[in-house]
Formats: C-alpha cells, structure tokens, sequence
C-alpha cells in the first residue's frame, strides 16, 4: 500500500497494491493491520454504505456534531471528485479543503478521520461509492454546508459537467454557510 498526503496530513489517499493479469485483478481494499502499520489509523468500522449517483450529482458536505463519523471511501464504478473539509475549529487546518478523484479505474482510497464534512461530486455516467464509517448515522446530528460556499472556495471540477448544474439533495441545497456552521470545538 502507498499512502499519499493530502493538502490537509490527516486526510490521507491510499493506493492498494493491486494484482493484475489477463484474467482480471485482485486487492485488498481493506486490512485494518496494514491500514495501521502504514498511516497509524486504528479505526473500528460499524458500518458500510453504498451509493449509487448519476452524472452530476453532488452529495454533501456532510458531518455529524454527534456521534462524528470517520469515513474511508471508495468508487467502485465510474469517476467522483471527493472532498473533506477540516470543520474543528481548534485544528491549525480548520476551514482546509482536501479533494482527490478518485476512480474504479484508479482504485484510490481515502481516509477522512472524524471531526471532517464530506462530500463528492459524480463526474461518469453514473458512479458506485462505498464508504466504511467509524460511527451509526445519526440523523439529528447530521449537518451540511453549502457545497459552493465562497469561504471554502471549493475547486469542484464543474467544466466536466459540460454547463449542466450540480444536482442537489432538498437538505443540500439549504447547507449553511461555512462561517455560520455549527463545528466541532
């Protein structure tokens, strides 16, 4: 395994060793001892999620204030532009964006620790995306910002989606402004 930093040394990208042939190829998307010998992060996971997205869609970002959720995702199918954003105020990166594509073809992993908003924007025909968390959903303590907040200045690759706007969630497209968030301390 490779472990790339990010623009924020907590979020990290993961490349698997992958094992290819004629026949096809072979990975391990997940082993808890190398994930910990090679990035230090001991995480227990509870939970997988899937999604599923058609071009365009924009997910997030999403946090919880309770019950914060480390997340580390992966595409199966397709292409995604994925984000983190450091939303702990007490953090020397707090208000810091992260974002990495990440790709069925690349095999990409990334790990956002808890304490981060998160969310990707589908930029294939439609794309799988699977991500283990650290902690359950919680519904009342989800939160979201605004994924085009000025503050954060996001470099969401747009020109991909040939002039189509980002298609939004109800709850997404009433995200607060980053300087008005409810963060972490």
């Amino acid at each position: 395994m490779k472990v790339i930093p990010t623009e924020i040394p907590e979020v990290l990208i993961i490349e698997p060793r992958v094992f290819g042939d004629a026949r096809g190829f072979f990975y391990e998307s997940y082993n808890a001892r190398d994930l910990q010998q090679h990035t230090g992060v001991s995480a227990h996971f509870v939970q997988d999620n899937h999604s599923r997205s058609v071009r365009g869609v924009l997910r997030g970002l999403h946090y919880q204030l309770e019950q914060p959720q480390g997340k580390l995702v992966r595409v199966i199918h397709g292409e995604v532009f994925d984000v983190a954003v450091d939303v702990r105020r007490s953090s020397p990166t707090f208000g810091r964006v992260a974002g990495v594509l990440l790709s069925a073809q690349n095999k990409r992993l990334l790990w956002i620790p808890p304490g981060f908003a998160h969310g990707f924007l589908t930029l294939s025909e439609h794309a799988e995306f699977l991500y283990k968390t650290t902690d359950y959903w919680l519904a009342s303590a989800e939160r979201s910002i605004m994924w085009n907040d000025a503050t954060l200045a996001i470099p969401w690759p747009l020109a991909a989606l040939e002039g189509q706007a980002p298609v939004l969630s109800a709850k997404d497209a009433q995200g607060a402004a980053f300087l008005h968030a409810e963060v972490y301390p």
